[in-house]
C-alpha cells in the first residue's frame, strides 16, 4: 500500500529498475527494454531494491503496477496527472462515479481534503 501519489511513483519507479537488477547491462535503457520485453503472462509482482535516484515516471492508464496494489490519496483536480495516476489504479469509470460521490456528499478536494482509500 502507497500512502500518496509520490510513494507510488517511487515504489514503481524501484519496481521497473528491479527488473534489470543482477544483470551486466543495469542501466535505465536496459531496464526500458526489459520493461517492454517482460512477457504479458508473467507474474507483474517482483521484489523492490533500494534505489538512490531520480524518477520521472509517469503513470497513465494502461500502466502495470508492479509494487502498488493500494492506495491512500487526496481528491485530485480533474485533468490533473495524479488523476490519471489514481484512475491507471482503479480505472476511469470507476474513479469518476467515486468523483460523483464525493461532490454529493460534499468532501473537500485537493491537498487538505478529505481522502480515499484505493484497494
Amino acid at each position: 500500500m502507497a500512502v500518496g501519489t509520490t510513494s507510488t511513483r517511487t515504489l514503481e519507479s524501484a519496481a521497473i529498475r528491479s527488473l534489470a537488477y543482477g544483470t551486466e547491462e543495469n542501466d535505465p535503457a536496459s531496464v526500458m527494454a526489459t520493461l517492454r520485453n517482460f512477457p504479458a503472462d508473467a507474474c507483474p509482482w517482483r521484489p523492490v531494491i533500494a534505489i538512490d535516484e531520480d524518477t520521472d515516471l509517469y503513470i497513465t492508464p494502461g500502466f502495470r503496477y508492479r509494487a502498488v496494489d493500494a492506495l491512500v490519496t487526496n481528491f485530485h483536480l480533474p485533468k490533473s496527472t495524479l488523476l490519471m495516476l489514481v484512475s491507471a489504479l482503479a480505472g476511469r469509470e470507476f474513479v469518476l462515479r467515486a468523483y460523483q460521490e464525493a461532490v454529493e456528499q460534499g468532501y473537500r478536494f485537493y491537498s487538505l481534503g478529505d481522502a480515499m482509500l484505493i484497494l
